[in-house]
């Protein structure tokens, strides 16, 4: 339906523009969410061994195609449809588009529009596990636990967030998904990468941490770059409107994402000698998942101290996983989006006068205890069941051939 048609069918003018406006706007930001299915799979595959590269981008595709299905099917109902006691959604289940209105609108945008943006949402949650859990996981499990995140743990709390719960209630702020999207998959992440056990050859007899290189840099490089590019679409996408802030927001993510990368560089710089490539790409990430809380609530300033918080975080947090917690985390996931969305969240009651660090508190403790427990369910029982983890044989030849009988890299030549 154009402007003429929507004028005709009585709407004023003005609005019938910002609508149309409004449209264009969240359509480009959920193809933008949608293209970080790329950014992650790029990352992943290039901060694990040559050997399971198929696996790794299987698993990103596969992330979306279930988030897809399941999320429309089910998710969607259950965050966004109405509310019961705070909880949860109990309408449009297997239809989602009959929550729309009479004149196919939910929450101003057309049902359609709406959906997409969140589908796209949902996937990026989903996504942000298969890092941790790379290189030794089973196929079959993945796809379980991935199909288990869309439906009933992800939804969830984004309707406590997101769909009016008691979260969004109580005045909880997350712009863009510090806590809704990254922190939920970083908490199922550690639960996942903690039952599933660490590589075979990650830690020696005295459980010292030995490091295991990625085998291409470029690639992961490539990953955080197109990363970087499409959280723009991911922060100032949120608006879901073609408003005036969306330079603010642009530039909070930006400043917040520059102050985080040097801040890695220089810390990793001084604890090593050499400034870290692969540890310096991964404060780039943190810092965009710590902006994204309160990017349309904080000054620029403010974004540049988040920014250096996440930036000299993350390289502490995956130390203490990787050396006292041994927690075999291949790509940093939990501490990027799980740490450093738990921060970023918090970080929103200091920066912003708006919103409190008592309710900030609650919205984050309340998130984590539920995807905690519900993601403790989830692995347990698909270890119990199918298994999560591949046999010793299957991991030191590789995932690719004893999976997907295939090799990304045919008839190259390259250590296993």
């Amino acid at each position: 339906m154009g402007l003429s048609d929507l004028i005709a069918g009585g709407m004023d003018a003005t609005a019938a523009t910002e609508l149309l406006l409004n449209v264009v706007w969240t359509i480009v930001g959920a193809t933008l969410v949608y293209f970080m299915q790329a950014g992650f799979a790029m990352c992943e595959a290039g901060f694990t061994r040559a050997k399971n590269t198929g696996n790794i981008l299987m698993k990103n595709m596969m992330d979306f195609v279930l988030g897809s299905l399941f999320f429309f099917i089910f998710g969607f109902a259950i965050m966004h449809g109405t509310d019961w006691n705070g909880i949860i959604g109990i309408k449009g289940f297997f239809n989602p588009t009959t929550l729309a209105d009479a004149d196919g609108l939910f929450n101003g945008l057309p049902i359609g529009v709406f959906l997409i943006f969140h589908t796209v949402f949902c996937a990026t949650s989903a996504t942000i596990v298969s890092g941790s859990m790379a290189e030794r996981t089973k196929f079959l499990a993945y796809l379980l636990y991935s199909a288990a995140i869309s439906i009933f743990i992800y939804p969830v709390t984004g309707h406590w967030i997101w769909g009016g719960g008691w979260l969004a209630q109580m005045g909880f702020h997350d712009f863009a998904g510090s806590t809704a999207v990254h922190m939920v998959g970083g908490i199922c992440a550690l639960v996942g990468a903690k039952i599933l056990g660490p590589r075979i050859g990650k830690y020696d007899k005295e459980g010292n941490a030995r490091a295991i290189p990625g085998h291409n840099l470029s690639i992961a490089a490539l990953g955080v770059f197109i990363l970087w590019f499409c959280w723009f679409g991911f922060n100032c996408g949120s608006t879901t409107a073609a408003s005036t802030n969306l330079g603010d927001i642009a530039m909070t993510t930006n400043l917040a994402a520059a102050a985080a990368t040097l801040a890695t560089l220089v810390v990793t710089w001084i604890r090593y000698g050499k400034p870290d490539v692969s540890m310096t790409f991964n404060g780039s990430l943190a810092g965009l998942v710590a902006i994204t809380a309160g990017c349309d609530t904080v000054s620029n300033y403010s974004a540049i101290i988040i920014g250096l918080i996440a930036g000299i975080l993350v390289v502490f947090s995956v130390e203490f996983f990787d050396k006292v917690a041994k927690i075999d985390d291949p790509v940093g996931a939990i501490s990027v989006h799980g740490v450093c969305g738990f921060t970023g969240s918090i970080l929103v009651g200091v920066f912003s006068p708006e919103y409190t660090l008592k309710t900030q508190m609650i919205g984050v403790l309340s998130t984590v205890a539920y995807v905690l427990v519900m993601a403790i369910i989830v692995f347990t029982i698909i270890d119990k069941t199918v298994g999560l983890r591949v046999t010793k044989g299957e991991e030191l030849d590789g995932l690719d051939i004893h999976e997907h009988g295939c090799s990304a890299y045919a008839d190259f030549n390259f250590r296993l």
